[in-house]
């Protein structure tokens, strides 16, 4: 049985390593504080920025997700962006994600966010087949970013 709760400060040493393995397999390297203090962020101030949930199986941390607050004029609402739902290799399979997906939907739903959108990386098809089950809606938008900092 997977159980999840909101990311504490006690839980922040469980939080790294899946924050890390997360950031791994994405191919991104930012540091450990940088890590922290996005988790430090959500844990201060969760009706604000967003909420970060993490998922047990028998007390051992095994995934986690990040929830982010935003709104959309397309439907002239709150919305929770979920841009981390990681689980760990072990512990795929499990139905660990899909209970990070329904806390997540509860969360928003606290939060009174009409949705909760997410994307994934294109060759992510384990991810997919999951956002499937759940009963998501696919999208067809082509993302764009542009870096900020020099």
């Amino acid at each position: 049985m997977t159980e999840i709760s909101r990311v504490t400060e006690a839980d922040l040493g469980e939080l790294l390593p899946l924050m890390r393995a997360y950031c791994d397999f994405y191919e991104v390297s930012p540091t450990d504080d940088a890590l922290l203090a996005l988790a430090r962020a959500l844990i201060a101030d969760p009706g604000c920025e967003g909420v970060q949930l993490i998922a047990r199986s028998n007390g051992q941390a095994v995934g986690f997700a990040t929830i982010y607050w935003s709104w959309a004029t397309t439907i002239a609402a709150r919305i929770g962006v979920m841009n981390d739902l990681f689980v760990s290799p072990a512990a795929r399979g499990t139905g660990a994600a899909e209970a990070l997906i329904r806390a997540c939907v509860e969360e928003c739903r606290r939060h009174e966010a009409a949705e909760l959108t997410w994307q994934t990386a294109l060759d992510n098809v384990r991810a997919q087949r999951v956002y499937d089950r759940v009963g998501a809606t696919r999208a067809e938008w082509l993302d764009y970013s542009l870096g900020v900092i020099p």
